[in-house]
């Protein structure tokens, strides 16, 4: 894989940052070992089996339309590359990937200016995910898509992350090979709260125990693991280089509310087209009697009525009506403007996910 220089230098400025804060991390680490009964060996071991083995997902809602009306997965088939918002002008939030744009100006204070539309082609730009830390079956991050890639180790080599999300500029960054500073906020957080991105009752000792066996970073069929539902905490990846589709996917976990449609066929050609494993995973539906007024809006329950013909949700109805407001957009004019009508349907993506059940396969 060529790495550029502007994502060569992306890398090294996340890696200084880190080395910044590599005394104070190493300490806060041996402290939480000290305490939790973990030896040296044992926490070494694990640190490198999350080194060589930790993989970066990559949520996405696979029915999105771009500018030109084709789907997210119409897109990928053609083009067999996971591409960044500064090609797609889609986001799950602000679509601001123009020169002097809000996400090009957070992008140039994040990367220390290593990438800008002066330094870079738009194709340079990095891709965001999420480290798979824990096996949860709706991924790591899942207010950010439906559906998610997993891609090989290698990747995770050449990116960059930080403890929750860049969008805040969190202090805590790293690279995998400078990656104290990450660990110190992972363990520290479990370590006073017993819990972290979506995991409960769990120790710095109980972690290290599962990093340490050498078949816990495997990839397997998600229907079998436990929906986090996860909404605010993961650890965000930022990939640097290309994302191709044939060689840098090894797997690909969809809703199984998208079986049997146009875009299930599609995502299933995708994946035969490119040579990796398609698994469903749990999913989620949710009653429309259900839907709160008290989380993400009291508009929620009213919108999920309107969207579908049945009692219940779920990604499917919320990519149908994200379709509609595009295509048809007089139709919603009751609700407010496109962009308007957009955020409402991804807050209620998040109240599916927080409040859903599963779907099954």
């Amino acid at each position: 894989m060529n790495i550029t220089k502007p994502q060569l230098d992306a890398l090294e400025h996340f890696r200084n940052q880190a080395l910044t804060h590599k005394d104070k991390s190493l300490s806060t680490l041996k402290h939480i070992s000290t305490m939790s009964d973990i030896s040296e060996l044992e926490f070494k071991y694990a640190i490198e089996n999350i080194k060589n083995k930790a993989q970066v997902a990559l949520h996405f809602h696979p029915d999105r339309l771009d500018p030109n009306n084709e789907t997210v997965t119409e897109n990928l088939l053609k083009s067999g590359r996971y591409k960044s918002q500064f090609e797609t002008f889609m986001s799950n939030g602000s679509v601001s990937a123009h020169p002097s744009g809000e996400r090009d100006l957070w992008e140039q204070d994040l990367f220390g200016g290593s990438y800008s539309f002066e330094k870079c082609h738009a194709s340079e730009r990095p891709k965001y995910g999420a480290l798979k830390i824990f096996n949860h079956a709706d991924g790591p991050a899942p207010r950010f898509g439906s559906c998610y890639f997993l891609l090989k180790p290698e990747v995770t080599k050449r990116s960059t992350f930080t403890y929750m999300d860049s969008n805040s500029l969190p202090e805590a960054k790293g690279t995998l090979d400078e990656f104290d500073y990450i660990l110190s906020e992972l363990f520290t957080e479990i370590f006073l709260r017993d819990s972290a991105l979506g995991e409960y009752e769990i120790t710095p000792k109980k972690l290290v125990n599962w990093f340490n066996n050498d078949s816990y970073f495997n990839f397997t069929d998600p229907r079998g693991l436990i929906i986090a539902k996860n909404l605010n905490h993961y650890i965000e990846a930022q990939v640097h280089g290309d994302i191709i589709l044939s060689e840098n996917v090894e797997a690909l976990a969809i809703d199984p509310c998208f079986k049997n449609t146009k875009t299930g066929n599609l995502l299933q050609k995708l994946s035969e087209e490119n040579n990796f494993d398609l698994f469903y995973h749990p999913g989620s539906v949710l009653s429309i009697n259900n839907v709160p007024t008290d989380f993400r809006g009291p508009g929620m329950p009213s919108l999920a009525k309107r969207i579908s013909d049945h009692d219940y949700f779920t990604a499917y109805e919320i990519g149908k009506a994200s379709e509609s407001v595009k295509l048809t957009p007089q139709s919603w004019e009751d609700l407010g403007s496109q962009t308007e009508i957009l955020q409402e349907l991804k807050l209620l993506w998040h109240v599916l996910v927080k409040f859903g059940t599963p779907l099954g396969s």
